[in-house]
């Protein structure tokens, strides 16, 4: 039982705010983001998605920079919570089209009209955008992409040589193109977060793949998708087939999916619903070549200095670039001055020293595949440590987007939508995109 839900911007500010019960006490959307706001002043870390206040349990999660938070005083499931509130942004990203302040802020009837849909009386109803359709009745003011910030490289589309802005997939479910046309279009995408762990020596440790085949659809008059993975796809290993194999640790379907022939040619039909949702989750643990090796050293060169080497290697071909990545380590808290050196040539780098944490930081605007890369720090301590430097310096900590790449070697081998007339030719657009969820070096 849900007893408000509202959205706050990065800023704090309230953008939508709904209270179901009126038995909360007021005030609790400035309270949650004081005590988010100031988490580290009490406590170690960022605030976690669940806490309690005078009674009050606060569950939140963080969207294209929005807090969205639902409040209730009795003992319900976090999981559930949390995931409905997930569910509402996207229902909510799927009739905008686009999920931003701006948007929030010029469609606030259409979006008060859907909350008041899914919650009543802060009983959850439905989240499906499929079934809501039927129930709403607001036009989404549509936001000007071109005003847009840019999303990077990895909001490319891709089928073969043509190539889409990701934009094109930031509108509504329920809008038609400007002059009222409607153009049939599927997206695809294979979005995949890997784990990994090095040693100080470079080999993993660790490694784990948590990976999604996301869809969205603008395909009129509902037909059914037939979508064709790898024939050598094994979940688990009881039905090993080889070196070869993509091997999943195991997976979960979409309830529009069907099964039938999965198991004979490993391909999935289904009739997709309105709006984005994910086809198929999948966990894989089996050894996998991870798209960059991290070697990191930490060394003192005399009683108040040390030097940090750190080498990042690209182990991708060479045709692929990786955007947006960032690498940071943790250096020791009597660390006053860092001094920066970069290999000749470097483009597109940057370097800071964070004192109030102090974290260094190096950022790569964008990494070729095969590329090498270093970055050595000079530091200077206002005193000098007594104790070993391993124990306050690292780990190394790395995050990236690596577009039309996937570490597990999942694909989609084709997508087919059936219909009844053989010249019409819906586009279809796949991508694949990898990203780090938890990737360090140890010293």
């Amino acid at each position: 039982m849900i007893l408000q839900f509202f959205v706050l911007s990065q800023r704090g500010d309230n953008i939508v705010y709904r209270d179901y019960r009126g038995e909360a006490q007021k005030g609790s959307a400035e309270t949650f983001f004081r005590k988010v706001k100031f988490w580290k002043e009490d406590f170690e870390g960022d605030a976690p998605p669940v806490f309690n206040i005078d009674g009050v349990n606060y569950f939140h999660v963080k969207v294209a920079g929005l807090l969205f938070v639902a409040t209730t005083r009795v003992n319900v499931s976090p999981s559930l919570v949390l995931e409905l509130l997930q569910r509402i942004a996207r229902v909510i990203k799927d009739y905008l089209g686009v999920l931003n302040e701006d948007s929030f802020r010029k469609n606030f009837v259409l979006v008060y009209e859907l909350l008041d849909e899914v919650i009543d009386f802060g009983y959850v109803q439905t989240t499906s955008t499929e079934v809501l359709k039927s129930y709403i009745f607001n036009e989404p003011i549509v936001i000007d992409a071109a005003r847009m910030p840019p999303l990077g490289p990895a909001s490319i589309f891709m089928q073969g040589t043509k190539r889409m802005p990701g934009t094109a997939i930031t509108k509504s479910v329920v809008a038609n193109e400007p002059g009222g046309r409607k153009r049939d279009e599927i997206f695809v995408d294979v979005i995949e977060k890997i784990s990994v762990t090095f040693n100080s020596s470079g080999f993993i440790l660790t490694s784990e793949i948590d990976g999604t085949i996301q869809m969205k659809s603008y395909l009129s008059g509902n037909p059914e998708i037939r979508l064709a993975l790898n024939e050598d796809l094994s979940i688990g290993t009881s039905d090993y087939r080889g070196s070869g194999a993509v091997i999943l640790d195991d997976c979960n379907f979409h309830e529009s999916v069907h099964l039938d022939n999965f198991e004979v040619d490993r391909t999935l039909s289904l009739v997709p619903p309105d709006g984005e949702f994910p086809v198929m989750n999948y966990r894989m643990t089996q050894p996998f070549k991870p798209p960059f090796r991290i070697t990191a050293l930490i060394e003192e060169t005399g009683p108040l200095k040390a030097e940090v080497t750190i080498k990042v290697r690209a182990e991708f071909n060479s045709s692929i670039n990786a955007s947006t990545v960032l690498v940071q380590m943790p250096l020791p808290s009597l660390t006053a001055r860092v001094n920066f050196e970069l290999e000749p040539g470097a483009v597109g780098h940057t370097t800071d020293f964070k004192e109030t944490n102090r974290r260094l930081e190096w950022g790569l605007k964008k990494v070729v595949g095969g590329s090498e890369h270093t970055l050595r720090a000079k530091l200077t301590f206002s005193q000098e440590l007594h104790g070993n430097i391993m124990k306050e310096a690292g780990p190394v900590s790395m995050t990236f987007t690596i577009p039309m790449y996937n570490a597990s070697r999942l694909q989609v081998k084709y997508l087919q939508i059936a219909k009844k007339s053989k010249a019409h030719n819906p586009y279809r657009w796949v991508r694949y995109v990898t990203e780090a969820n938890s990737y360090v070096a140890r010293l």
